[in-house]
């Protein structure tokens, strides 16, 4: 149960750091990655972040493969 909570504990920080990550870009006018894509007209929105994915895909990837390898170490 230890082990349990304290794995919520840290993902629970991790989504709090993220969340002031992505509110603080806001802020300050971070509107995407140029490639992302953005339809707007009078009465319809549309915005998918592909590039913003990739991005964050391939830091994720890295990240994990350096935990793996710190690990073995």
């Amino acid at each position: 149960m230890e082990q349990a909570g304290r794995l919520i504990l840290i993902l629970g920080a991790i989504l709090a750091v993220v969340g002031l990550v992505v509110w603080a870009l806001g802020k300050v006018g971070f509107k995407g990655l140029p490639g992302d894509i953005r339809v707007e007209s009078e009465s319809f929105k549309f915005y998918f972040p592909i590039v913003t994915c990739i991005v964050i895909s391939i830091l994720l990837t890295l990240a994990m493969w350096l935990w793996q390898w710190l690990r073995r170490g």
